[in-house]
């Protein structure tokens, strides 16, 4: 099979010659510059050969043209924080507009989703990474956006209306320029973050949005970020892979697979196994994660990034496990 007939395969809960696999991780020493992080994905790529190909830019890419300013710590997952947010008062939420995307940070990361897709080295889908408007609302005002929605709920609508506005361009403009979908990152559906009737009344309406006007267009998948999840929510968006943090954050991969439509993508732990563990104990995670979807509807790789400093060769073991290969990067 292709990587493009084994993923179809996986969505549809067909047999498939190979279980399929995918691992992403950011690049914090290049990310902030557009060929670097091409090529820095590139050839992570050509090592470990994902089924699909994630492009995982800067995390300021989101919101720096709205006024946030990415500071220059690195977390321990490779992202970078917001030094400053864009919304420090109520009134701020009218600065948010609609970006011309070919002038903003996005074009930035469409120059690099585009420089993936046209590399001789990329043989997957390529996914450009797309964060939830009510996640990019937080990381625009902090931890004010609880507050904000209670007292003025009206503002962050119409802000939320001009994040999804943006969001559904560059989506448009990668399938355009042939992305093989998108990666749709939802870190707002937690009840760590929102009840669940604020989720529903400003978080979900967006999410269908732009998750509607992708499927069709290519793969989408939706990334459930974080714990306490309101997993039943996030399993009935529109999508056709979901990924979350399975070991730490539950539900298992089995109970996940009973509750979406399409593939889950999940079994092994990017901190405790990965990173921190054996290629003996990645083996062990990979088998789990096959029986306990049968082999069927599963894409096995980690709940979210792989951590800076996870050994190549337990990377190594979770592809080898599943009888893919990996390449020499020189």
């Amino acid at each position: 099979m292709t990587k493009q007939e084994r993923l179809r395969s996986a969505i549809t809960r067909q047999l498939v010659d190979r279980v399929p696999y995918a691992v992403w991780c950011h690049f914090p020493e290049v990310d902030r510059s557009t060929a670097g992080l091409a090529q820095a994905t590139l050839r992570f790529h050509q090592r470990y050969g994902s089924d699909f190909l994630k492009v995982t830019p800067n995390s300021g890419h989101a919101v720096e043209d709205w006024g946030c300013v990415e500071s220059d710590k690195v977390m321990p997952d490779g992202h970078r924080p917001c030094a400053s947010h864009a919304v420090n008062a109520g009134s701020d939420w009218s600065k948010i507009k609609p970006l011309d995307i070919t002038a903003s940070t996005y074009g930035q990361h469409l120059e690099t989703v585009v420089r993936v897709i046209m590399d001789k080295r990329t043989d997957a889908p390529v996914l450009p990474t797309v964060f939830s408007p009510l996640s990019l609302a937080r990381k625009l005002s902090g931890d004010r956006l609880k507050q904000d929605l209670g007292e003025r709920p009206g503002a962050v609508v119409e802000a939320l209306e001009a994040i999804t506005e943006t969001l559904m361009r560059f989506v448009a403009l990668c399938l355009d320029e042939e992305a093989g979908g998108i990666f749709y990152a939802i870190q707002a559906a937690s009840y760590r973050f929102h009840l669940e009737e604020e989720y529903a009344r400003f978080g979900e309406p967006y999410d269908r949005r732009i998750l509607e006007a992708a499927m069709g267009r290519g793969l989408v998948i939706v990334h459930a970020h974080g714990d306490d999840l309101m997993f039943d929510r996030l399993a009935a968006l529109p999508g056709h892979a979901w990924n979350w943090d399975d070991r730490l954050a539950g539900p298992s991969l089995r109970d996940g697979k009973a509750k979406v439509k399409g593939a889950v993508i999940g079994g092994v732990n990017q901190w405790a196994t990965l990173r921190d563990g054996t290629p003996d104990e990645v083996r062990a995670e990979v088998g789990e994660a096959v029986d306990q979807t049968d082999g069927i509807g599963v894409i096995v790789g980690p709940g979210c990034v792989l951590p800076p400093g996870t050994p190549d060769q337990n990377v190594v073991a979770l592809i080898k496990a599943l009888g893919g290969t990996v390449k020499l990067v020189l």
